[in-house]
């Protein structure tokens, strides 16, 4: 065996032994021998995929399925760059994700040769590099400092491959990766707020909350008894009902809490972007990623969840003291009219669409409108607590890529999606043969262009070449699309035609296209706005 060749399986042995569970591979000559011994080992969990954009995506929706450590293989030059956003985002959501890349011999660095760029520390504060440009350069234990708390970069250098090569016998199974309960930050200033300050007014808002942080969680709001804004991702929105205030938004505004508890990943609601501008708030992270979330001063407890709650001890009932409830309670009611009135909405649909999505394993929201509006407008009667979505960098990219990998195990699953969203990863749904046998409903709101958009501020007076650059306004129908990969395709213009979605056959693939109509939409948003 050559040097070479030994080189490459211990380095993935090395890399079984850490943790990393599935491999994500994508093709490619210079990748060749890495591909060579995952072919022959025939015990680990291999998916694939020609888009390395899209296979890093699908990697991170796993990690977020499953809780455990994946690892993206590419070959070199811009292969490798392709990782960059779905690596941004598992920055963010502090997610394991391991990044393996070829690369050409280092003699070949700077010379603009053919698929040879600058690999090493291509991802710059988002996922370090240990580089190794030589069989020798292989440490004994090449994931002994990863901290399994965020991204990771192996770049090989590799000689040109022998497809011949037979790597033989590769018995390589995945290890448990190492677990981390501790937490950093001072508990003390946060008690001491829940004892005192928060009788002046409480507000509990969670963010996306990983399964594990559930029950804490649940724990935490009910002994509180504050008001509680949750967002869909933190699974507890239809429990915690009792709780919790309705697209308070501009409640909040008119009536900011003194303390405000955030726990999980920073908020959708558009309240937690007002907070830079009340200081008179005081607030409180508690969170497993460890970003503030904000730019101005507050108090971070970074973590475990189960392990800060269990260190903070008993808390005392707090309760409603401003009355936020009652006053929440005539929004909720218009809230409700609206959609009855409108019931060819965006809004009215997404809550049609919650309604049979419910049934499902699990529930994937992609992009900011889609999120926002299953936070306001979804079902509240059935609880669905695994619902997943990609909100540490809040783009478009890599939505179904990251549905495809949540839901690769799942028997019933559902997304629901942008119609910019779903034409700029469409080509994730080549995934879709490699995945469990199962149910998937893929729904795309299509509102002819960026939705979100048309919803700004000031909005109403852009003149119609400030729409084309910033809406991207179409006519394309999805049907196309789903015919391509093999999908049934639904249209959806009326509540009558939800209908469809009652004889969905099993193990079926479909795409659901909700063309809502655009004078409701504008109704429910106006007379929201006005109250």
């Amino acid at each position: 065996m050559s040097a070479s060749a030994s080189f490459v399986k211990s380095l993935l042995a090395q890399c079984c032994l850490g943790g990393i569970c599935e491999w994500v591979v994508c093709p490619g000559a210079r990748n060749m021998a890495l591909l060579q011994v995952l072919a022959a080992a025939e015990d680990l969990v291999k998916w694939t995929h020609f888009d390395e954009r899209s296979a890093a995506f699908f990697a991170l929706g796993r990690i977020q399925d499953m809780g455990l450590p994946v690892a993206v293989v590419t070959t070199s030059g811009t292969a490798a760059a392709e990782l960059l956003p779905a690596v941004v985002e598992a920055y963010y959501q502090r997610r394991p994700l391991l990044l393996l890349t070829a690369d050409r011999p280092a003699d070949y660095r700077g010379s603009a040769a053919p698929q040879a760029i600058e690999q090493a520390d291509l991802f710059g504060i988002y996922a370090p590099t240990i580089d190794l440009e030589t069989p020798d350069s292989l440490p004994e234990d090449i994931l002994e400092d990863w901290d399994y708390a965020s991204p990771l970069h192996i770049n090989v250098c590799l000689p040109d491959p022998d497809p011949a090569w037979n790597p033989g016998n590769c018995d390589l199974y995945p290890a448990e990766p190492p677990e981390e309960n501790d937490f950093r930050g001072s508990l003390a200033e946060l008690a001491q707020a829940l004892r005192f300050k928060s009788r002046r007014g409480l507000v509990v808002m969670l963010g996306g909350l990983d399964p594990t942080e559930q029950a804490p969680a649940r724990w935490l709001a009910n002994e509180l008894k504050a008001p509680v804004v949750a967002d869909a991702t933190s699974g507890l929105r239809e429990e915690l009902a009792h709780l919790a205030l309705t697209d308070a938004d501009a409640l909040l505004r008119e009536n900011p809490p003194a303390v405000l508890l955030r726990i999980g990943d920073v908020p959708v609601a558009r309240f937690w972007r007002d907070l830079e501008d009340i200081p008179s708030t005081e607030v409180f992270s508690v969170t497993r990623t460890g970003f503030s979330g904000l730019a101005r001063p507050s108090s971070v407890v970074t973590g475990d969840l189960e392990a800060i709650l269990h260190a903070l001890g008993d808390v005392d009932p707090v309760g409603d003291v401003n009355g936020l409830r009652a006053m929440n309670k005539r929004r909720k009611a218009l809230m409700e009219e609206l959609l009855i009135t409108c019931p060819d909405s965006e809004q009215a649909m997404v809550r049609a669409f919650s309604c049979f999505a419910a049934d499902g394993d699990c529930i994937y929201l992609g992009n900011s409108m889609p999120v926002r509006h299953w936070n306001s407008f979804a079902q509240m009667a059935v609880p669905t607590e695994n619902i997943r979505a990609n909100r540490g960098a809040n783009g478009i990219d890599g939505q179904i890529s990251g549905f495809l990998g949540v839901s690769a195990r799942c028997s019933r699953s559902w997304a629901l999606v942008g119609d910019l969203t779903a034409m700029y990863d469409s080509n994730a749904l080549a995934l879709l043969p490699q995945l469990d046998t199962g149910t998937r409903v893929l729904g795309v709101i299509n509102n002819g262009g960026g939705g979100i958009f048309r919803a700004l501020p000031g909005a109403d007076g852009h003149s119609e070449a400030m729409r084309n650059l910033l809406v991207q306004p179409h006519a394309y129908s999805f049907k196309a699309i789903a015919e391509q990969w093999g999908m049934r395709y639904l249209a959806i213009r009326t509540a009558e035609d939800f209908d469809q979605l009652d004889a969905l056959e099993e193990n079926s693939q479909v795409l659901v296209e909700l063309i809502p109509d655009r004078e409701q939409t504008e109704q429910v948003r106006n007379a929201l706005a006005e109250h």
